[in-house]
């Protein structure tokens, strides 16, 4: 019921497994190294853990999902950087939620060219 009530109220907040634990929080960001997140449950009291929601719910309706959280909200995320958390990737489990890496963001783009046919004039 917990995971459903995530899922529909909070769909920026992810868990993962790691080492044995699970986390609670918004993945700032996966490649194949490192998985950084903001923890929810190192956040010291009440008030940080709603303007974090605020957050996170204003990066998810906002953003383009794509671009980590930190970046995005730059200045609003200051407060709450001592939740950010490193973890291995390879031991990283996501079991709900998004993640944004920014390898994504570099994707070749197709350009389309445009071709006009033209008719020759007829000689006379």
């Amino acid at each position: 019921m917990l995971r459903k009530e995530i899922e529909e109220n909070y769909p920026f907040i992810s868990l993962i497994q790691y080492g044995g634990k699970e986390y609670v929080g918004i993945v700032v960001n996966q490649d194949q190294h490192i998985t950084t997140i903001l923890d929810y449950s190192i956040l010291k009291n009440l008030a940080d853990k709603k303007y974090f929601l605020e957050l996170g719910e204003t990066w998810w309706m906002e953003s383009n999902r794509m671009i980590p959280i930190t970046i995005f909200l730059r200045s609003d995320i200051e407060c709450l950087r001592y939740c950010l958390k490193n973890m291995n990737s390879k031991d990283v489990n996501i079991v709900l939620g998004p993640t944004v890496n920014l390898g994504n963001l570099h994707l070749k783009r197709i350009k389309r060219k445009s071709i006009q046919m033209v008719r020759k004039p007829k000689k006379s």
